[in-house]
């Protein structure tokens, strides 16, 4: 049994998270937990609400409420959802809990006694209408590289440049939207991010297992050559800076940049975790204390890359104490809607809690992971959602259970059979299956998210075109234990695909399995050689049909639905 700690990029506090952020990091990673967990591993999957910095103020003033109580209030928001999706979170934290504060200000002071921190006074925007400096995200105006116009001061959406607020155009105050704006010396936190250049490359280097597109970007960063970036913010929402313990002078009004003080919440939310369950989370943190044995997985969409290539590792190296560094960093492209960028600013396309009032988690699970952005962007239509979920889910994997449950119920009394023997025709399956399910295991293990759900589906096939063969419906009429041969390898097909079916839809195949009545200690990952794969269903074993699994999706709800979310 190996170990496996697997992070989800931290969800942003303002606002329920919509389709294309749960398929770019805490769907896959809760795919790949399950697969993990059934395979026998010992696995911890972790993730927050990240709730410091800029958004959070503004939502929270824009609502109308203290940021504390905002932030209580989004975070319950966001676990619900979760909860909807089945997000299988062995705890689901905050970063604005004790924990992550305590473990923030300790890098930092680590940091600063290894020569990595630095107090520097630079230049920042500041509004005198405002009353106030801005912080990066507080400013807003046209990109200097690509000229888009409401590019932020520390990012632009459009490109996906890194900008300085005193590099933008025609800037002005998010908050008050005044361009009465002056650029004023203050005194900020430096991380010396280049002197830890050599180290992060040969790290980079030795990361293999790390798909093209998250060492392309950390290549990228390292090529154009590592920055000092600072690290604390004119805020009032944060982790407070210390020194020694206790508040750093002249740092009284600043709190941590959220970018500093968000991955250290991976480590606190464990702590959080362990302290709620009488655990040890230094064993899985700590290489000095048991981690070493770990495999660290981090999931997250490609705009994330850069911060956890570099940024947190100089953070975690730079400390030289024994943490526990990310073994495989999966990173995700974007689901586009209708060809432009899902956004929760902007408010345009789905979210979450608006999926899950329209259709049950198991159909947007399958289809966002079946169309998983991982070599590219994929672009999400309510069309192409109808014909994915009525051939995969409904035609071909909710037809062969219905079938074979329902006939065995009408001519086998709902009991397995034990007649007949096999023939040529079962030896063929049984290698076909074996070899599905060999590719399956290998894409989930390389986390190749689309291809496992690409072969998940050709095993459902192989079942239908079995039956279609088999037709114990007609072979009945003459040969009842030739017919006999075909239930009983169709309700073991039925709870093969329903097992290595649960990390994508595990509520239609729990369903299944239910039905079926397979026993709990049975529903672990399939050994693709093993002839127990095809034994889940007892002979003699009562069966009970279950519902239909998936409702198609009508022309007319498309339409609806289309209306409703501004599509096309």
């Amino acid at each position: 049994m190996a170990r496996f700690l697997i992070t989800s990029a931290l969800p942003y506090i303002n606002g329920v998270k919509h389709l294309g952020n749960l398929a770019g990091s805490m769907l896959p990673s809760d795919v790949h937990a399950r697969f993990r967990r059934m395979q026998g591993h010992e696995v911890l999957f972790i993730c927050a609400t990240d709730e410091h910095g800029t958004p959070a103020e503004l939502a929270a003033a824009e609502a109308g409420v203290d940021v504390r109580a905002y932030c209580d209030e989004q975070h319950d928001v966001q676990k619900r959802a979760g909860e909807g999706f089945r997000l299988s979170f062995d705890w689901f934290g905050r970063s604005s809990n004790p924990p992550n504060h305590r473990l923030t200000q300790h890098f930092c002071e680590v940091l600063e006694k290894n020569g990595l921190i630095e107090e520097r006074v630079s230049r920042q925007v500041y509004s005198i209408d405002d009353g106030r400096f801005l912080p990066d995200r507080y400013v807003e105006g046209t990109c200097p590289v690509c000229a888009f116009e409401r590019a932020r001061g520390d990012q632009c959406d459009n490109c996906g440049s890194l900008l300085d607020p005193v590099d933008l155009k025609n800037p002005r105050s998010k908050i008050s939207g005044s361009s009465n704006l002056e650029v004023r010396d203050t005194a900020h936190l430096f991380l010396k991010q280049g002197q830890m250049q050599d180290r992060i490359r040969a790290w980079v280097d030795a990361a293999t297992e790390w798909p093209s597109l998250a060492r392309s970007i950390a290549y990228k960063w390292l090529d154009e050559g590592l920055i000092d970036r600072a690290i604390t913010r004119d805020l009032s929402w944060g982790v407070r800076v210390t020194k020694d313990g206790a508040p750093r002078p002249g740092f009284e009004e600043k709190v941590f940049y959220v970018w500093f003080d968000a991955p250290v919440e991976y480590i606190g939310a464990t702590v959080e975790w362990a302290e709620a369950t009488g655990n040890d989370w230094r064993r899985w943190w700590r290489t000095d204390e048991g981690a070493g044995d770990v495999t660290y997985v981090q999931v997250m969409g490609k705009d994330n890359v850069a911060f956890h290539t570099v940024s947190f590792p100089v953070t975690i190296m730079g400390s030289g104490e024994p943490w526990k560094l990310v073994d495989r960093l999966k990173a995700f492209n974007w689901v586009t809607w209708y060809g432009g960028k899902f956004s929760t600013s902007e408010k345009r396309g789905i979210f979450m809690d608006q999926a899950l009032e329209i259709a049950p988690s198991d159909v947007w699970r399958w289809h966002l992971m079946a169309n998983a952005p991982e070599s590219s962007d994929a672009a999400f239509t309510l069309e192409q959602f109808q014909a994915g979920v009525n051939a995969d889910l409904a035609n071909v994997f909710g037809n062969f259970v219905n079938r074979i449950t329902r006939f065995c119920a009408a001519k086998f009394d709902a009991t397995a059979p034990g007649e007949g023997s096999e023939t040529e025709l079962e030896t063929k399956l049984r290698a076909d299956v074996a070899a599905k399910l060999a590719a399956i295991t290998q894409h989930h293990e390389d986390m190749e998210f689309r291809k496992a759900a690409a072969e998940t589906r050709a095993l459902w096939a192989l079942g239908n075109e079995y039956l279609q063969v088999a037709a114990p419906w007609t072979a009945i009429k003459t040969d009842p234990a030739r017919a006999a041969v075909g239930v009983r390898m169709g309700l073991n097909l039925a709870a093969l695909f329903a097992v290595v079916a649960l990390p994508f839809i595990p509520d239609a195949a729990t369903a299944v399995l239910d039905g079926l009545r397979v026993a709990p200690d049975k529903r672990v990952w399939p050994k693709a050689e093993s002839a127990a794969a095809l034994a889940l269903v007892d002979v003699g074993q009562t069966i009970a049909p279950p519902d239909v699994l998936f409702k198609k999706i009508e022309d007319a709800d498309v339409a609806a639905w289309s209306e409703r979310f501004g599509a096309g």
